[in-house]
């Protein structure tokens, strides 16, 4: 498909269009952002296409900006009608947009075509039809209620496009160098009030690649970056004092410090078809009670929070219950004798215990963080072997079930339970979700309940009681929720930190000084 909006410079024109850049440099609106694959919807496997999707399409319905607890706002389309069987979605097209019903239908259908193979197909797996009642109108029939549907239709998969690929948002594309960096510009056919207060919005949005989280900082310390959505723990005590507050330099300059709490569960995965730790769950709880939440949290400058389970609680059906499986080295001596490995000892070969945890990425903090877990289970006895794979080769271990342990993280698609319930749901197993292959029967008729009931507290209900299912069986050590930290330029306006940030540059405004000039051609 056609790249939507996209013009490829020769390197002549680069050089130009970085002088235009740079004499309007109070219009930009600069960011580090890891590269982009595609901006092809349906192929927006991650957050950063999905960023520059958002950018240049419009989905049915949008992620309110600032409102806390999310809730759905108007998008491309108004908020839809919903059947009293909860199957029936219609769905009006705004006045003024350049897309009509056609449009809809044939993203839609193309993001659950099985020939398509999109990674965001499940987000139509509950649809039975999609048709165009009238060029302003779409009706969209479920094969069950599935209360969580609207939330899809704000994800970046569902944007939409016109018949010649191209997208209808509030920037278009105008350079696109891979590997180094993108430049959008303010659509001019935005049809769409530029929702901004306060200030104009950025003319332009440029997004670089860089690679080292130390050029990144240094790039933000000398302002040829306006923002910063990730500190790394070495440069951490540089940014904030020792009474937790922020560095005074960088406050003398107007910087910001916004944290808030993020939709992202960490947790180290057992394969629950593994010989060893699948049919033993005293192992699993040893090995829970082992982990030294305090350390760990100073091991990451104690920006987590405790997780006591998979669902956030900034979500609905959190379980606010202590969780039974604290860190206590006792208590996770005694689960090993009833493990059958008194003292760690396997009796199978008379030595310790040997387990193996896969991990993604052989980054500094990822090795360091693999030798402090492994520090907190020598501690009953077990040796923790490190096993660092590349990205593509340990996701293909994981859902062919190659693995024993795995560290992973989940960061939601949507604020709902449900999204990270999926998780354990036994027919959600690798290569679905649920990687750690659980299964558990009454947790399914749990779930499957929550999904077929219309009413939002007893799915609450339903919900909680998944989570107690959970902790007592250990499919993983619950290890933490990152808390989000972002730096901020003074001349970048409304920004509001959000679990959902695609396409929120188009709420940001100029309000300072632009970055350094010299900079911002690199």
């Amino acid at each position: 498909m056609k790249v939507p909006n996209m013009h490829i410079l020769d390197t002549a024109a680069c050089a130009l269009a970085f002088a235009a850049l740079c004499a309007r440099g109070g219009e930009v609106f600069t960011r580090p952002l890891e590269r982009v694959n595609s901006l092809d919807p349906v192929m927006a496997q991650s957050i950063y296409d999905a960023r520059a999707v958002a950018l240049v399409a419009e989905t049915p319905l949008e992620i309110d900006y600032s409102a806390r607890p999310y809730k759905l706002v108007p998008g491309l389309c108004e908020m839809p009608e919903v059947s009293e069987d909860g199957r029936k979605y219609v769905l009006r097209i705004v006045e003024g947009a350049k897309l009509d019903s056609s449009d809809v239908v044939r993203a839609l259908e193309r993001l659950r075509d099985p020939a398509t193979a999109s990674p965001g197909g499940w987000t139509m797996k509950a649809v039975e039809s999609i048709a165009a009642r009238d060029p302003r109108t779409v009706e969209i029939t479920l094969k069950r209620r599935t209360h969580v549907f609207p939330w899809m239709l704000a994800m970046p998969y569902c944007a939409v496009l016109d018949k010649d690929g191209n997208g209808t948002g509030p920037y278009r594309l105008v350079r696109w160098r891979r590997n180094h960096d993108m430049l959008f510009e303010r659509n001019p056919g935005y049809c769409r009030a530029w929702p901004a207060t306060g200030g104009e919005p950025f003319e332009k949005i440029h997004y670089l690649v860089v690679d080292d989280v130390s050029t990144q900082w240094l790039m933000f310390l000398k302002g040829e970056v306006d923002f910063l959505g990730e500190v790394s723990r070495d440069n951490w005590d540089a940014v904030v004092s020792g009474d937790g507050t922020l560095d005074p330099r960088l406050a003398a300059q107007g910087v910001k410090l916004v944290s808030a709490p993020s939709l992202d569960a960490r947790y180290i995965g057992f394969n629950m078809r593994d010989k060893v730790l699948g049919g033993n769950k005293y192992l699993r709880q040893a090995l829970t009670r082992a982990f030294d939440f305090a350390a760990w949290r100073a091991f990451y400058n104690g920006r987590i929070e405790p997780a006591a389970g998979p669902v956030p609680p900034e979500i609905d059906g959190f379980l606010d219950e202590p969780t039974p499986l604290d860190f206590n080295i006792e208590e996770a001596k005694r689960l090993m004798e009833k493990a059958g490995y008194p003292g760690g000892i396997d009796p199978a070969t008379g030595r310790r215990l040997v387990l193996t945890l896969s991990i993604g990425r052989a980054t500094q903090d990822s090795r360091e963080a693999g030798e402090l877990l492994a520090s907190f289970f020598a501690k009953i006895g077990v040796r923790l072997e490190l096993d660092f794979r590349i990205w593509g080769e340990f996701m293909a271990a994981v859902n062919e079930g190659r693995v024993q342990m795995y560290m992973m993280g989940w960061v939601g698609d949507y604020p709902d339970a449900e999204n990270f319930l999926q998780l354990f749901y036994s027919p959600n197993v690798s290569p679905g979700p649920n990687h750690s292959c659980y299964s558990n029967a009454v947790f399914d008729a749990e779930f499957e309940a929550a999904m077929a009931s219309p009413d939002a507290a007893a799915r609450a209900a339903h919900w909680r009681e998944c989570q107690r299912i959970v902790r007592d069986d250990c499919p993983w050590i619950f290890t933490h929720f990152p808390r989000s930290y972002s730096l901020v330029r003074p001349r970048v306006g409304n920004y509001i930190p959000s679990a959902f940030p695609y396409g929120t540059e188009k709420y940001y405004y100029v309000a300072g000084e632009a970055p350094a000039k010299d900079g911002a051609a690199r």
